[in-house]
């Protein structure tokens, strides 16, 4: 038997011992590997790893918890299908991220996060399966409205979202849960008057998004989204990025596509400088520039909603994920 598999075989092996060492030695192994040899990552997974590294997520200890986390988040950037199959990860994601204020590793809670990203940005497949499990989107909320959830793990819990609400259906859901207040609470300048411009972007394209439903005009204009939005788009000085003016068309427009006549006004009544329309269209990604186009319809010649029915997705978020080594 190659050497490879036999050490790899014996390592998962590990994972079932009862002695805490012994499993923790077993998954720094297990995560340096899954890290440095892309090639080891099918192996891992066929020796049976996916379902005692989810079972290792229940653990008390902090480094069993984030060596198994981060471990699943390797094998998920190129090994998906094991993870998708496992019937036991979506729970011990769920049971990890839903404890992120007590008893979970943050480092952990990043790492399954960005686990949810890797698997959503790519497999549409699996959107619906955890757009169902309302569990797993109330911690995802809950961790991005949290103060003590760190920056990296706000930004890889916005990407989680942002795949969820690709599946139409997850945005009712999402919005039912309180995730739009939370959401432009994020995009708000922080105590010293400043935004992260990285979340505020994330945000932005998770608001984009969660707009595509009929629920959404309510909660948006309950939080002033409209204005919000149309001060994104209109600021100046470079204080937002163009990529937050992209997602702030992209909002305003699927609110228009998918609200009532007082939406469409309130949009008509907010924007009321063609600027950061202008700025879009001129310097802005295909999909943005396409968008900018639509928007001056709207504004300049009265456009109906149902004009605007097409490819209203705000710029697709990165895909990519980074191993934790």
């Amino acid at each position: 038997m190659d050497t490879k598999l036999l050490t790899i075989r014996t390592l998962v092996s590990s994972l079932t011992s009862s002695s805490d060492q012994t499993r923790l030695a077993a998954l720094r192994h297990l995560r340096r590997t899954s890290n440095e040899d892309p090639a080891a990552r099918p192996l891992i997974s066929a020796a049976g790893a996916v379902p005692l590294l989810a079972g290792a997520l229940y653990s008390p200890s902090h480094p069993i918890q984030d060596h198994a986390a981060a471990t699943l988040l390797n094998l998920s950037i190129s090994d998906r299908r094991p993870l998708l199959s496992s019937p036991t990860l979506l729970p011990a994601l769920a049971h990890l991220l839903s404890r992120h204020a007590t008893s979970s590793a943050a480092s952990a809670v990043q790492s399954a996060a960005a686990t949810l990203h890797s698997l959503l940005a790519v497999v549409a497949e699996f959107r619906p399966t955890v757009g169902a499990k309302p569990e797993i989107l109330h911690a995802l909320i809950s961790i991005i409205s949290d103060p003590d959830s760190l920056t990296r793990t706000i930004k890889d819990a916005l990407k989680a979202l942002f795949g969820i609400a690709l599946y139409p259906p997850s945005r009712t859901t999402l919005v039912r849960l309180g995730a739009v207040p939370v959401l432009f609470d994020l995009v708000a300048k922080d105590k010293n008057g400043t935004r992260k411009v990285g979340i505020i972007e994330d945000a932005t394209a998770v608001i984009a998004q969660i707009a595509g439903c009929e629920e959404s005009e309510d909660a948006c204009l309950k939080v002033s989204g409209v204005s919000r939005l149309a001060m994104m788009l209109c600021s100046e000085n470079g204080s937002c990025s163009l990529r937050t003016k992209e997602n702030a068309v992209a909002a305003l427009l699927n609110l228009v596509r998918y609200g009532s006549e007082r939406v469409v006004g309130e949009v008509r009544n907010k924007v009321g400088t063609l600027d950061g329309i202008a700025y879009v269209q001129e310097h802005g990604s295909p999909k943005g520039k396409s968008k900018a186009v639509v928007f001056f319809k709207l504004l300049l010649d009265g456009g109906s909603s149902g004009e605007i029915g097409q490819d209203l997705y705000p710029v697709d978020s990165d895909s990519g994920s980074s191993c934790r080594g």
